[in-house]
Order: C-alpha cells, then sequence, then structure tokens
C-alpha cells in the first residue's frame, strides 16, 4: 500500500537532525487553530495519540504521522508533503528551537491513488500502540 504523506529533502534532513537529539519522535496533526493546524514533531511516547486519531503513514526512518480523526476526514482526499519553512511555529514542537517551522503542502490524490486506497480502512490509535 502507498502512503499519503512524505516529506521534502529540507524536511527530511532536519527530521534526521532532531531524531540525532532527541531519539525517536512522532508527528502530529490536530487540526486546531493558530499551532494545531501544522504538524507538530514531539518525542515518541511524549505525546498521547487519541483513541481516534489516524495514522497517515511513516516518513523518513519510519516516523509516524498521525492526524486527529475529524482533519483526516477534511485530507483524505489529499497527499501531504511535509516542509519546513523560516518562522516560529508552536514552542512545543521539536523543530521551534532551530528558528523554522513544519507545514504542510498538499495535492490532491490522483485517479490512481484514490483507486489504491479506495479499500484502506484507516488505522488509529486504538488499535496501534507505539
Amino acid at each position: 500500500m502507498g502512503t499519503r504523506v512524505d516529506l521534502t529533502d529540507t524536511a527530511s534532513s532536519l527530521l534526521e537532525d532532531l531524531i540525532r537529539v532527541h531519539g525517536p519522535v512522532m508527528f502530529h496533526q490536530s487540526g486546531g487553530c493558530c499551532d494545531g493546524s501544522a504538524p507538530m514533531c514531539f518525542p515518541r511516547g511524549e505525546f498521547r495519540v487519541g483513541a481516534s486519531d489516524v495514522l497517515l503513514g511513516r516518513v523518513g526512518a519510519d516516523t509516524p504521522f498521525w492526524m486527529s480523526a475529524d482533519q483526516y476526514e477534511y485530507w483524505k482526499h489529499t497527499f501531504l508533503t511535509v516542509d519546513v519553512v523560516p518562522g516560529r511555529g508552536s514552542g512545543f514542537s521539536l523543530e521551534a528551537p532551530e528558528g523554522v517551522r513544519f507545514l504542510i503542502r498538499s495535492r490532491l490524490l490522483t485517479d490512481a491513488e484514490v483507486d489504491e486506497f479506495a479499500d484502506e480502512k484507516p488505522r488509529t490509535g486504538a488499535e496501534i500502540s507505539e
């Protein structure tokens, strides 16, 4: 099965740096207002994934990317690319002290991707423990 999320080269490089410093990490996108609408990067195990959160896929070297169920309903027809831009995002996300922030770029799924994901049942936090 394919994935619904990937990283730009810049995001991949930053993610590798963060893993070297903090150990295994994870992404979560809640869809809340302000900083909550950007993907947040946390040390794995320090953010509790909810039972209804959806695992979109794994990026980089096996880094899970989670999204709240409500956001997934809005974004399930898109392919997401995690990128990095200058500026301060949330003080809780690991990249904040670096003077950059992660953000999402999106595009609609192609017809082939829609077909590929048609029978997919989203995996949730209720099914997966990290």
